[in-house]
């Protein structure tokens, strides 16, 4: 069975420290802590005092004053790691986290994953194609040497930076190896982490290169492994599960993110709150627990950019290229149907062809599997669709012989709505607002992949408020947009209140959009 030999990489919280390393020694594995020689000594005398007498904890034979985006965190990793392989012989990974870091499964969930997958686990990006850094320096970090600490010291590291290009002294990358980039934090198997330490005695000037690159706990690591092993035993993710802000800051867990947590394909978290202590007791206790059933979801990093990011994501504020240089015909008649439920609008279009011979196409530009006539190939996918729209609309306009056509589409896609209303053509718009249930919100979570089957409860509970929400202001960002020839009818209004809205977008008589409005089975779900 696999024996893990931690890495802690600590600078705070000395209380924190000696708990995380009591709970990661009791599962039978060893754990290797480095303490940053910056902070106060009598922090570093508690933890001193309180794991000398706990076994397979031992303290790295090296401390170093570490400064963040310096070589020094490297070198604290070296030297904790040269201390475990040492001191726990019978180690088969070492896994690197940070005082921060929580369990999300139980130890014995995590001895039986790296049983199973016979793979060295580290986030290896390529570092000039990939667009994993997204704020500060890029080719710059390698290119000049930095001898300065960016936070602390920013005026001497730009300037040292701008004097370095004045003169013309860019240097290259080794040239044997090929850049990666990746977080910081992994899981290596014991014969990795042995030949990465051979390789820096033999190469000498591999380490002078990373020693004044700027970030190297990001590129270290991560470009020495694929180097020294096949890819086919790289799995490119670290199994520590964390995320990032818009900013490029690492985002903070809390007691409420549990449900979240555990259901993540990872065995461990970063970063959880200091003040975050029912969390902390919880995944303890988890990580104690045998016998216990696994169910692995892994909508984290989506569920995360939906919260972060709703009424932002989609939205432009120009037409492209190709959507202009076609138009839809001054004589066209569009008539828009903007529905979220889906088979609600499907109905509706349903409905109205037993009352008119308006031709009527279901969500064109939403859906791949929709109904259509051959034109051409332009139908064959989605993609096709979405990019030629207006092409797209023509032809079915030309198709059916008609000067008037009736379309689905989702609320969301208002940058459609704005292209369509851009045109020469007459543009009408229906908003069809419907009545939100919990189930089908909780269906729609999983079917945009917020949400798997074996998402808690808890977390989809937690997730209902701000996906009503989201769906609510679809609607409000469609009336706040002003469009001419607006009309909308409502799932909760008295079918009585519904007629006239129906009667003059469709320009069918009162009394066939009656028929339409008491229809009670457009609305079931």
């Amino acid at each position: 069975m696999a024996q893990i030999a931690y890495i802690l990489l600590c600078h705070k919280d000395p209380s924190a420290v000696i708990e995380q390393a009591r709970r990661l020694s009791r599962a039978g594995d060893g754990v290797a802590i480095h303490f940053d020689a910056k902070a106060p000594k009598e922090a570093f005398q508690a933890i001193k005092g309180a794991v000398s007498s706990l076994p397979n904890v031992v303290l790295s034979k090296r401390r170093m004053r570490c400064g963040w985006g310096e070589w020094s965190l490297v070198a604290a990793t070296l030297s904790a790691t040269e201390t475990a392989l040492e001191a726990f012989p019978e180690a088969t990974h070492l896994f690197l986290l940070s005082g921060d870091c929580m369990p999300i499964k139980p130890a014995e969930y995590a001895h039986a994953y790296l049983d199973e997958h016979d793979m060295d686990f580290i986030e290896c990006e390529d570092f000039f194609e990939s667009d994993w850094i997204q704020t500060g320096l890029t080719e710059d970090r390698l290119a000049y040497r930095h001898f300065f600490n960016e936070r602390s010291r920013p005026r001497l590291f730009y300037r040292s930076l701008e004097l370095q290009k004045r003169l013309g002294l860019a240097r290259a990358v080794p040239k044997d190896l090929a850049m990666r980039i990746g977080s910081q934090w992994w899981c290596l198997r014991r014969n990795t982490m042995e030949r990465i330490l051979s390789f820096t005695k033999e190469r000498p000037d591999i380490l002078r290169f990373f020693r004044t690159t700027w970030i190297p706990d990001e590129t270290f690591f991560q470009t020495l492994v694929p180097h020294l092993v096949p890819s086919e035993q790289i799995r490119s993710r670290g199994l520590t599960f964390h995320l990032f802000s818009d900013y490029g800051k690492p985002v903070t867990f809390y007691n409420d993110h549990y449900g979240l947590l555990i259901t993540q394909d990872a065995l461990f978290a970063r970063k959880i709150s200091p003040e975050a202590n029912e969390l902390r007791q919880r995944l303890g206790r988890l990580y104690a627990t045998k016998d216990v059933q696994i169910r692995v979801s892994d909508e984290g990093k989506r569920l995360y950019t939906f919260l972060a990011n709703r009424g932002r994501s989609g939205q432009r504020y120009g037409p492209r290229f190709w959507e202009v240089e076609s138009t839809l015909g001054r004589e066209q008649e569009l008539m828009v149907v903007a529905c979220k439920k889906w088979h609600v609008g499907k109905r509706l279009l349903r409905a109205l062809a037993t009352h008119s011979n308006v031709p009527a196409v279901e969500y064109v530009f939403d859906e791949e599997a929709v109904p259509l006539p051959d034109l051409g190939g332009l139908q064959d996918s989605l993609e096709k669709r979405s990019r030629h729209r207006r092409a797209m609309l023509r032809m079915l306009f030309d198709h059916y012989e008609t000067d008037r056509l009736v379309i689905c589409i989702d609320p969301a896609s208002l940058d459609l709505l704005r292209d369509f209303y851009a045109d020469r053509s007459m543009t009408r718009l229906l908003e069809v607002e419907c009545v939100y249930t919990d189930d089908f919100l909780k269906g729609h979570a999983r079917r945009v992949g917020l949400a798997g089957p074996d998402t808690p409860e808890g977390t989809l509970q937690a997730l209902l408020p701000a996906l009503r929400n989201d769906l609510l202001s679809e609607g409000d960002r469609l009336r706040d947009a002003g469009f001419p020839e607006y009309y909308r009818i409502r799932e909760h209004a008295a079918p009585e209140e519904n007629i006239e809205p129906l009667a003059r977008f469709f320009s069918i008589p009162n009394d066939r959009a009656e028929a339409i409005a008491r229809n009670h089975e457009i609305f079931i779900d």
